[in-house]
């Protein structure tokens, strides 16, 4: 494959030269420009256009996760991998959450910093070996929440669900189910509530992350 271009932002000077000139050494990726000042960040990506930026996660004034946050949402989207010292559970969750196509520590060796960046560049989402426990720990309590989450509804609240992942609007709904339209925005009120959600989209969009759908139910709950 083409050699990546990157851009690395990492406020401590000694650890950004030293980890760019590694990063160099085989020829597999090209440092196209660094800092240490998150400020930098936007003209860096406008002259350079790299294929990948990789955040330290705690610098000053702000950290990777918040400039990453701040750069998706002014429609930037590049890959991004954040690479830090923090081999902590939390920020993991943080920054996958986020929007992070990588969670990469420290402590790896440069040639695995160079496949991960290389593996993002395809589309990958690349986490260091080290935290992969802690990933699968991650991926087991969404699971086991979804499936409290799902467990706490009635089957009608269930039923409005998976109509609601149809697009189905409050009136089709009551049609549908031959109730009134009063008693399916009663439902849908309570959906909300139970899934701890603000809007009918993000309903529709867990109802169907959870193959909650009109013929393919996740489960009854009398």
């Amino acid at each position: 494959m083409s050699q990546p271009r990157i851009i690395l932002v990492d406020d401590h000077t000694l650890f950004r030269k030293g980890l760019a000139e590694l990063l160099e050494r085989d020829g597999l990726v090209k440092v196209a420009a660094m800092t240490g000042n998150p400020a930098d960040v936007q003209h860096l990506l406008r002259e350079h256009s790299p294929d990948v930026l990789v955040l330290d996660l705690n610098m000053p004034g702000t950290d990777g996760i918040n400039l990453m946050q701040q750069l998706k949402t002014e429609g930037h989207s590049l890959p991004i991998l954040i690479l830090t010292v923090s081999e902590a559970e939390e920020d993991l969750a943080r920054a996958l959450r986020s929007g992070a196509n990588g969670y990469l520590l420290k402590s790896m060796e440069p040639d695995e910093v160079v496949d991960a960046i290389q593996r993002a560049v395809k589309g990958e989402t690349v986490v260091a070996p080290a935290m992969t426990a802690k990933l699968i720990s991650l991926l087991d309590n969404k699971t086991n929440t979804a499936t409290s989450l799902l467990d706490s509804l009635t089957q009608r609240e269930r039923e409005i669900l998976s109509h609601l992942a149809k697009g189905g609007s409050n009136k089709a709904i009551a049609r549908e189910l031959d109730i009134s339209y009063d008693t399916v925005k009663l439902h849908v009120r309570h959906i909300l509530a139970k899934l701890n959600l603000s809007s009918r989209v993000e309903a529709a969009v867990f109802a169907v992350e959870h193959r909650l759908t009109p013929g393919l139910d996740a489960g009854k709950k009398p």
